[in-house]
């Protein structure tokens, strides 16, 4: 099964990366691209309260976002508890984030696959970025890979 990926950096727009996140997980749902559309974000605030704190803090704060996204009452909640991570001095919104995001389609899954290449880079949060996907043949796979791996 061949993987391709994409990567986008949102910057410090987490209002984006949450619309690129809550469009990936309707596509997921509604085409039923389970295990075939995997995606992982990759904060730089996070990567730098781990080193400090063992990684428990980041844990506890993809939690709360994760939590604080299910429900409106949640976001709500959420944007509070930003607050008080951004006056306790953890940035969660401040720091860059980026996105991969990895398709792996089957070979006879091809008019699924060629959809959606055409279909991520025209939607709305992902067409700013101007993605290219990345395929087993490019240089930048195997960086692209072990990137996603990598993260969690």
């Amino acid at each position: 099964m061949a993987h391709i990926y994409f990567s986008f950096d949102f910057g410090t727009d987490e209002e984006k990366a949450q619309q690129a996140r809550h469009k990936l997980e309707m596509w997921k749902q509604a085409f039923r691209l389970d295990k075939k559309m995997l995606y992982k974000f990759e904060r730089e605030s996070d990567a730098e309260a781990s080193s400090a704190d063992g990684g428990q803090k980041s844990e506890e704060t993809e939690k709360a976002e994760k939590k604080g996204k299910s429900s409106k009452a949640g976001k709500s909640k959420s944007g509070g508890k930003k607050k008080e991570d951004a006056d306790g001095g953890a940035d969660v919104a401040t720091g860059n984030v980026k996105l991969y995001l990895r398709l792996a389609f089957s070979g006879h899954e091809k008019m699924t696959e060629e959809r959606l290449l055409k279909k991520i880079p025209s939607e709305e949060p992902f067409s700013e970025f101007s993605p290219k996907a990345v395929k087993d043949q490019d240089a930048d796979f195997a960086e692209l890979e072990v990137k996603f791996d990598s993260l969690d």
